[in-house]
């Protein structure tokens, strides 16, 4: 793989021959990939127990007339840390643009903003990241961990499937269960 492409703005779709069983079935929103590495938001599972109020009550946030809504699993590195995916009609310091495609912030200020009515139009709330270092997710690709897909923003902010992966690949003309699990060269 040609070491200057990188794939920011675009998700990570875990194949069936995806070895690590905490990603299987992640849909993964890329937000950093450099040579030193990536970094990006699992958006494929929701975490029981947990919903968008508790994560207000925490921070003594009235959560207003705003819905209650799924946190998601963003990763297994640093679990107990939020992070909010959203859409770029509001930026805040703290806020990373990717490309064109969504913000990501972890401030506190986003919350409340969002409980009052004056944050971004679509957003979710993730708990953790999903992390590699230099060449790490460039070696998963080549085992066949992972797929590359430019996919929609609307992946995002897709609550009502229930199964962000099996639509994601859907949605890409792909029926995931007539994937191999393994992989071979030529």
């Amino acid at each position: 793989m040609d070491d200057n492409i990188f794939f920011s703005g675009q998700f990570l779709l875990a194949t069936p021959g995806m070895a690590d069983p905490r990603f299987a079935r992640s849909v993964v929103a890329l937000c950093s990939h450099d040579e030193n590495g990536a970094l990006g938001i699992n958006i494929g599972e929701p975490v029981q127990g947990i919903g968008f109020h508790d994560i207000l009550q925490q921070f003594d946030i009235d959560s207003g007339a705003v819905p209650d809504r799924a946190v998601f699993l963003g990763g297994p590195v640093e679990t107990q840390r939020g992070f909010i995916l959203h859409s770029l009609d509001i930026n805040m310091l703290d806020t990373l643009q990717v490309g064109n495609c969504w913000g990501l912030s972890s401030s506190v200020e986003m919350l409340g903003a969002i409980a009052q009515g004056r944050g971004p139009e679509k957003w979710i709330i993730a708990l953790g990241y999903s992390g590699w270092g230099a060449g790490q997710l460039e070696s998963e690709l080549t085992q066949n961990g992972w797929t590359i897909a430019e996919g929609s923003p609307d992946w995002l902010y897709e609550t009502e499937s229930g199964d962000k992966w099996l639509m994601a690949w859907q949605d890409l003309g792909i029926d995931p269960t007539k994937l191999s699990s393994g992989f071979g060269s030529a």
